[in-house]
């Protein structure tokens, strides 16, 4: 296990700095962090799946024995703000990222690795030379956010949004590193908030178990997505294969964390994610097991946060963490 946090300057530190960098420019105090910003969303969607649990997608019971197994749970978070515009509106954004494991040992929370990272975001192609040299020289984690876009035209939102998604694929990474970590000297269930896909080793790995509480994309429709949708407490859809483009292939279900009545049709709903099964592996029991330790999971609820209804306690406690140290 490791811990690392790099130097982290509070905002008006930050805002001190830049303006020391850049005595003609003017500080940003106050203005909402990029996380809050409205974002455009992707299009709700349903995506193609293939069933490898039976034939057709059904509601399965998956038991009322439940099992608290997982070990350790995973999650990050970041924080993105505009410090500076430098001429034309080019935003200056400082960005914090952090990741952690928690783990569990005789019922308390302890921190198996954590990194938290701060970095300055800047669309290098839109700033004058002088703005550029003085960046490079002054020893700041600077990334460039127009690198690999070369479309990214010069509008202050859209630089603005790039910065956020570049934060974003950076606290990514940070959480994939840990998951890689722990992969590779651990058999015990690390459960991950979020899916496991993205990354080979981790989607390869027998311990990972990826929980996504979003649903803009659904991977089941017609009869299967009516099946899904009417899913009752502790019942879980049939597996399928997630076969994403530039991604390792998973094996996913649904499962119905809570009771619905009275609450729309995703109130409680999350996909699971592990790792593919190899020749004859039972997946049907495994996605049994599997479900199992999440509805274990289930209790203490994970107020006040409003996706406590798909949020297990462990997930929050991460999140709580990393809000104390960033």
């Amino acid at each position: 296990m490791s811990t690392e946090r790099t130097a982290v300057r509070p905002d008006h530190a930050i805002g001190r700095w830049l303006a020391s960098l850049f005595p003609d420019g003017e500080a940003i105090d106050g203005e909402a962090p990029l996380e809050l910003v409205a974002e455009a969303a992707d299009p709700p969607k349903l995506a193609q799946a293939t069933v490898i649990e039976g034939r057709d997608l059904r509601a399965i019971d998956v038991g009322d024995t439940l099992e608290v197994a997982i070990a350790a749970f995973l999650d990050g978070r970041q924080e993105s703000t505009v410090k500076m515009y430098r001429p034309g509106g080019v935003p200056i954004v400082a960005g914090t990222i952090g990741a952690v494991i928690r783990e569990r040992r005789d019922r308390r929370m302890f921190t198996w690795s954590h990194r938290v990272d701060q970095r300055i975001y800047v669309p290098a192609r839109y700033l004058n030379e002088a703005d550029r040299r003085a960046l490079d020289t002054s020893g700041a984690n600077v990334r460039d956010t127009t690198a690999g876009t070369p479309d990214a035209i010069e509008h202050p939102l859209t630089l603005r949004e790039l910065a956020r998604n570049l934060v974003r694929n950076d606290r990514e990474s940070l959480e994939h590193a840990l998951a890689k970590e722990w992969c590779a000297v651990e058999t015990r269930p690390l459960l991950i908030d979020g899916g496991i896909s993205a990354a080979q080793p981790i989607a390869r790995s027998a311990c990972a178990i990826g929980v996504v509480k979003s649903h803009r994309t659904l991977y089941v429709q017609g009869d299967a997505l009516r099946a899904t949708l009417g899913l009752e407490a502790a019942q879980r859809t049939s597996v399928f294969s997630i076969n994403p483009e530039k991604r390792a292939p998973v094996a996913s279900w649904y499962l119905r964390l809570r009771d619905r009545a009275g609450r729309d049709p995703m109130w409680g709903l999350v996909r699971v994610e592990v790792s593919a099964p190899a020749g004859r592996d039972d997946i049907g029991a495994r996605a049994d097991e599997v479900s199992r330790w999440i509805l274990a999971e289930a209790a203490p609820l994970a107020l006040p946060d409003g996706r406590w209804d798909k949020m297990v306690y462990g997930v929050r406690d991460c999140e709580e963490f990393l809000r104390a140290v960033m």
